[in-house]
């Protein structure tokens, strides 16, 4: 079959989203196209799972970002997922809506209907939250299912203490619309199994028969007739195929493969197309532009008197672990990647939080993310949570298969690095105060003797690392700001039929982790073009 009304370019979180909600009209038909395989590694649908499938190349296009003057030079990883769910089938399983703030600014900026009171009832309508909602701000009968933590451990308790002494206070629902406090992380978690994009949304649509799912199938060029998108090609079994639309291309390859696949197609910067040698269909500068990311070191500290997941996680105890989880009983297996969150202020005149400090109750080794200590440890890390920092995402010629050049440009703002050297002076206090003080042995890294400002700053260029929330580079805007890709209903300018929805078309960071505003960017695409059929 190679004619469809819609195309959906990649099965990630928000096209997981839109190709279920789009199959719900029988009168369409739709094709939802994803470069990598099925989600049936095991690994996928172990929550703890994110820890080997950072380095699997079959499910993580295992991009790498640039060095830079605030890197020390250091290319630093950047997990993107392959497979269907994309990023949410690989990532940490954490959901955090953000701040309503954060949307009102997109409105302001704008682009009307994507202020907090028109995102919210999409918010609400994706998720059943398994948790109290005392305010009514949370959903009960969406796809997704939201947790709160079943378990408490004395570690984060002590850490929610010594926020709380620090005057940061408990928050019952940092996503019922107030940010600032300490919480137990929420988890894209149920019955100890990840509930990934495609597990809450696509699995129970593909008994839908209008919809046509195409794994391994890479996506190389968007076709057009004239300034109109008429279909893609793709690379799929050893040999290109044409799939055309009869309405939309949709782009949901994410931050990264969207914006590459729009400049393989002769969409954006002509300077840089001229580079890779792509004749220029439409002259997008913005096309990207705007990559911003969550940048951060970790502080480690040695552990007294309680278990941590180190020791959890070896031998008889984690042998312990696996039966407790095939159980359905609380398991470091079915635990996100961060347990606990203290939104904070570095500054009290502020009207809300700026940073963002995890916990959780273990410590990495050197230089790695996704192995564990030998010794009982912890680890805090802090960022802040709206970055003035941009960066550039760019293909590097115009070989679709080659990996684009991933330039965030991480701390290259003053304010970042003033608003990350807060907050790791917070971190540290954290780990001092007298809750904390039954079980704080000593600090690993950086260390006692890092003090000062520049010596703090120096940590991130030592260790710094992204935590995996780039957003921006098809950033959306009204039709004056000329480096805007997409308007307001997320179309292309100057293009046809085509359209993003993804991470990708955020105009600025949200102050949370960006899964979730992912796919309500998939519910909000999904309305949108329902409303565009209700017109015609």
């Amino acid at each position: 079959m190679t004619d469809f009304d819609f195309i959906i370019v990649g099965a990630g979180s928000s096209g997981c989203v839109l190709a279920a909600r789009l199959a719900e009209d029988a009168k369409l038909k739709i094709c939802l196209l994803e470069a990598g395989p099925r989600d049936w590694h095991p690994m996928i649908h172990v929550p703890v799972g994110w820890m080997k499938l950072l380095k699997n190349s079959n499910y993580n296009w295992m991009y790498e970002a640039e060095g830079s003057a605030w890197t020390g030079g250091r290319r630093i990883a950047v997990p993107r997922g392959k497979t269907l769910g994309g990023s949410s089938s690989i990532n940490g399983n954490v959901f955090n809506r953000g701040a309503p703030s954060d949307f009102d600014h997109w409105a302001q900026r704008g682009n009307p209907g994507w202020g907090y009171a028109d995102v919210l009832p999409l918010f609400r309508r994706m998720e059943t939250w398994l948790g109290p909602d005392s305010d009514g701000k949370r959903g009960q009968t969406g796809k997704l299912k939201v947790t709160p933590s079943p378990w408490s451990h004395p570690l984060c308790e002590a850490f929610l203490d010594s926020a709380e002494s620090l005057g940061i206070p408990r928050n019952p629902d940092y996503n019922s619309g107030q940010q600032f406090g300490a919480a137990y992380s929420q988890r894209t978690i149920a019955s100890g199994r990840r509930q990934s994009a495609s597990r809450a949304f696509l699995r129970p649509a593909l008994k839908c028969k209008n919809l046509s799912v195409v794994t391994s199938a890479h996506v190389t060029e968007i076709l057009f007739d004239g300034t109109a998108a008429t279909g893609v090609r793709c690379a799929r079994g050893g040999r290109t195929e044409a799939i055309h639309a009869r309405r939309e291309v949709i782009l949901c390859g994410g931050v990264i493969n969207s914006p590459q696949l729009l400049q393989l197609s002769g969409i954006g910067d002509p300077a840089h197309l001229a580079t890779i040698g792509v004749p220029v269909r439409h002259a997008a500068p913005g096309v990207g532009a705007n990559l911003r990311d969550h940048y951060t070191p970790r502080f480690t500290a040695r552990v007294k008197g309680v278990d941590t997941f180190n020791q959890k996680s070896r031998g008889l105890a984690f042998g312990a672990e696996v039966a407790k989880w095939l159980v359905g009983k609380p398991s470091i297996l079915s635990l996100p990647s961060t347990a606990c969150y203290a939104f904070a202020k570095t500054d009290p005149v502020l009207d809300e939080s700026d940073v963002q400090i995890t916990f959780m109750p273990a410590s990495y080794k050197e230089g790695h993310q996704s192995q564990l200590d030998d010794e009982p440890g912890m680890t805090l890390a802090a960022w802040q949570q709206r970055p003035e920092s941009v960066g550039t995402v760019q293909a590097r010629s115009s070989d679709p298969f080659e990996a684009p050049e991933i330039t965030p440009n991480y701390l290259s703002s003053e304010t970042d690095r003033k608003v990350l050297v807060a907050g790791l002076r917070l971190a540290r206090k954290l780990m001092r105060t007298d809750a904390m003080a039954p079980f704080f042995a000593g600090e690993l890294y950086p260390g006692e003797d890092v003090q000062s400002d520049e010596e703090l700053l120096n940590t991130a260029r030592e260790r710094g690392t992204t935590t995996f929330h780039m957003i921006g580079t098809c950033r959306m805007g009204p039709e004056h700001d000329k480096s805007a890709v997409v308007d307001h209903e997320l179309r292309v300018r100057g293009i046809q039929g085509l359209r993003v929805a993804d991470a990708s078309i955020m105009p600025t960071m949200p102050a949370a982790n960006t899964n979730a505003a992912a796919l309500m960017i998939g519910e909000k695409a999904a309305d949108l073009i329902r409303m565009q059929l209700a017109r015609a």
